[in-house]
């Protein structure tokens, strides 16, 4: 009895020593580089090549050295423990240092998040997979790297703090513990390196610590699929918490609201059983709803609250789910294996396969199968087939929804992809054509069975549109709106004509796009067409052409395919870089870039109420004013300057949020803005010199009050 006693007592020690830091209260997880693919070297002047076989990870830059070979580096850090939502006290990376190019010279790195919630490792080694990735807004800055010793692990190759980077990580939609995390470690853009640190490959190490006043590790995890029809509810408390307040309900908004009665109750325990006669849901948990749950953590004094996130779990439906192919997915290998996702309860399935909708969402009597799996054998070219998945669980058949896949050679959604989100409303489909058609006929509509079962005399129709006009403008579309759309190739001379097409779908923003700079490009959409500055560009006697805004402000970035900034962004793939000097001889001594508006000119629409930008720049920028004017086509613009007199220092990406009525009460018309200014200086300034720099403007939107209200 005394030796289980005195083990059992160590092992309780040992998990308490694990899971937490004695000295500061914080949680810990620590992590390590586990498999060759974990971390890699993207050289960004060869073709974004990626190794993932170096015995070194060189830093900022490959043997050739500076300027020779700058690379990326990434680290994939697999079963990240960290749950959703808490606090992140401190982190850091820890390398171990090679044995070579451990010293001299400056070196800063700069530290950001592939913003991903569950990021895979490189072993693909697929080109440029690193610097495309989408990063964080925040960074995190390891400046005058000392000088390594070799084989050493130690301050001297450990990072400064990414508490910051991981707290966006770890905030992000879809994030739960166990997920892999991954970083993006290269030059800093603010002070760019001459030098080298070398650490060696695979043996990368991350520390993190933190804590949370709010109940956080739900189980069931958040957002997750529940197979049973009752369940027990369990999380961790959070640090100060002696009680629990608990909300449940199926309408995410009364549960965050504590509406519709949706408190159960105050208890002491950390563990609720719900789906049983005399708890909550008595009947039991119904399949295919989705449940929602608050914890909120109550202090000793009994009036201290910490309000808790709004945790989700879904019961499978009945019926089949999670197809794949997925539902409208596009260019389907014509030998490919379909499978699915059993419904509840669910233990026989009966298949039907076809090219036509209507036979397929007709049919009766097929075979009973177990496997959840089905070849259907080669199938042909330039086709889109429907299937439907019927399920038996022994005492009723439920029937499956009908899903859709086209084979090669099919005409295929371009832009908008099939199931995007935050489309413009002003936005134009482009298609890429149907191998044997020679033209197509155009169907959009807001029902998908409408657009599904149209023909050319139905409202859906929009057209036929002959080969190289794969587009449609379809109007201005509404507010945070679904929307169906088809695309049947037709070809006359081919007795397989027409070729019904899938149907695609997309959905509309809850803000308006006043420019978010991804559909910018080499051609003839170059940014400085759109955005005027103090350069201009082409001649007066061969149009396109501007002779410039007289002012010491030059946009775009001519290194790059799109003209746009590709590394620095907020939102997407690309921003605007925008160069400014105040002191330019036979210019104006501020800088600003004029975009003309077209579309999105009734700033009242949609009762918006403010006007978003995410601006940035460097900390070596010399301290000016950054100010928004806008315009209407009479009249004089109306200024607001932003309220850091250093804005242009400020080197993370920040939003600057401006109530619209700024600019009515200086007379602006909101519903007919013609013009959009963005500046650096005092606006106007003719005589008293200031600095030169650089800023990045990204995601300029109108926004509705609850978007402002909400953050």
């Amino acid at each position: 009895m005394y030796r289980q006693l005195v083990f059992l007592s160590f092992f309780v020690l040992v998990l308490a020593l694990a899971g937490s830091n004695v000295a500061s209260g914080a949680m810990v997880w620590d992590g390590k580089i586990v498999t060759g693919g974990d971390d890699a070297e993207e050289h960004l002047l060869e073709n974004g090549d990626i190794d993932t076989s170096s015995s070194d990870l060189e830093m900022p830059y490959d043997n050739g050295g500076f300027p020779g070979d700058p690379q990326l580096i990434g680290l994939c850090f697999q079963n990240a423990g960290i749950p959703a939502g808490v606090n992140i006290e401190s982190a850091y990376i820890q390398f171990t240092a090679d044995n070579e190019n451990l010293t001299g010279n400056t070196v800063n790195i700069a530290i950001w998040g592939q913003k991903e919630p569950n990021p895979k490792s490189y072993g693909a080694a697929a080109a440029y997979m690193i610097s495309s990735a989408p990063r964080t807004s925040a960074v995190a800055k390891w400046s005058n790297l000392p000088d390594w010793t070799s084989g050493q692990a130690n301050l001297a190759s450990r990072t400064s703090d990414i508490s910051n980077v991981i707290e966006e990580l770890v905030n992000q939609a879809g994030w739960i513990s166990g997920n892999s995390i991954a970083f993006i470690i290269g030059d800093d853009p603010d002070n760019p390196s001459n030098g080298i640190r070398s650490g060696l490959a695979g043996n990368a190490t991350i520390h993190v610590e933190y804590s949370s006043k709010k109940a956080f590790m739900p189980d069931p995890s958040n957002d997750s699929l529940y197979s049973d029809t009752w369940a027990t509810l369990s999380w961790s408390a959070g640090e100060t918490a002696a009680s629990h307040d608990i909300y449940l309900g199926e309408n995410f908004d009364d549960v965050s609201n504590g509406t519709a009665d949706t408190f159960y109750g105050n208890q002491p325990s950390t563990m609720l059983i719900v789906g049983f006669p005399g708890s909550p849901f008595p009947d039991g948990l119904v399949p295919g709803n989705t449940y929602y749950w608050r914890v909120d953590e109550v202090e000793a004094d009994g009036v201290t609250v910490h309000k808790g996130y709004v945790w989700s779990f879904a019961v499978p439906p009945r019926t089949a789910y999670r197809p794949n192919p997925a539902d409208g997915s596009e260019l389907v290998d014509p030998n490919s294996l379909l499978s699915w996702t059993a419904g509840f309860g669910a233990k026989l399935h009966t298949i039907y396969i076809g090219d036509n909708f209507n036979d397929v969402n007709n049919a009766v009597g097929g075979a009973r199968r177990g496997p959840t799996t089905y070849n259907p054998g080669t199938l042909a070219l330039e086709t889109v087939y429907y299937w439907r998945i019927d399920e038996f669980d022994a005492f009723a058949t439920y029937k499956g929804e009908v899903w859709s896949f086209s084979t090669p050679g099919a005409a295929g959604s371009l832009k908008p992809v099939n199931g995007a989100t935050g489309v413009k409303m002003t936005t134009t489909l482009n298609w890429t054509p149907g191998n044997s058609a020679t033209s197509h006929d155009v169907y959009f509509g807001m029902d998908k069975d409408a657009v599904r079962n149209a023909t050319k005399s139905s409202p859906e129709y929009k057209g036929n549109k002959p080969l190289g006009s794969q587009s449609l403008n379809p109007g201005k579309l509404d507010w945070n709106t679904t929307y169906y759309w088809r695309v049947d190739g037709i070809n006359s001379l081919n007795s397989k004509s027409p070729w019904t097409g899938n149907v695609w779908s997309f959905t509309t923003a809850d803000f308006i796009t006043i420019d978010d700079f991804e559909d910018y490009d080499i051609g003839e959409n170059q940014i400085w067409y759109s955005w005027h500055d103090g350069l201009g560009y082409g001649s007066p006697s061969l149009p396109p052409y501007s002779a410039g805004n007289g002012t010491g402000a030059a946009v775009g970035d001519e290194t790059t395919n799109s003209y746009c900034e590709e590394f620095i962004v907020h939102g997407g793939t690309k921003s605007m870089p925008m160069l400014y000097d105040n002191n330019k001889q036979g210019f104006s001594m501020y800088s600003e870039v004029e975009f003309a508006l077209s579309d999105a000119r009734d700033w009242t629409d949609g009762g918006v109420s403010d006007l978003s930008l995410w601006f940035r720049g460097l900390s070596s920028n010399p301290a000016e004013l950054l100010y928004v004017a806008i315009a209407n086509k009479t009249g004089t613009p109306a200024v607001v300057t932003n309220d850091n007199p250093a804005a242009s220092q400020i080197n993370t990406w920040t939003e600057w949020v401006i109530p619209l009525q700024t600019f009515a009460d200086q007379g602006i018309n909101l519903t007919d803005v013609d013009k959009v200014i963005i500046g650096m200086g005092t606006r106007g300034n003719l005589t008293k010199p200031g600095g030169a720099g650089k800023m990045y403007f990204d995601d300029i939107r109108l926004i509705l009050p609850s978007a402002v209200d909400g953050e």
